[in-house]
């Protein structure tokens, strides 16, 4: 087997994976948006649980950081 033909096998198999996880992930997030509606469906606010999905994500001084910032402005804006 030449080495083109061993690159283009390589490259066929990597293409293969990268197909079958974006097929995973669509499916993936069609579950998050079907948990979502079914949050709403019971009167939670998807906004705001999106909101909070986010900031869990964040390490805690970040979110402290971004806390504390928001803060600020929002005392500069008359908004506290």
């Amino acid at each position: 087997m030449s080495e083109g033909a061993v690159a283009a096998d390589q490259l066929r198999l990597f293409i293969e994976r990268i197909e079958r996880l974006e097929e995973e992930k669509k499916g993936i997030a069609d579950d998050v948006k079907d948990v979502y509606a079914e949050a709403k469906s019971t009167g939670f606010d998807t906004k705001t649980m999106r909101a909070i999905v986010r900031l869990r994500k964040l390490e805690a001084h970040t979110r402290q950081e971004m806390d504390a910032l928001l803060e600020t402005y929002r005392t500069a804006l008359g908004l506290a």
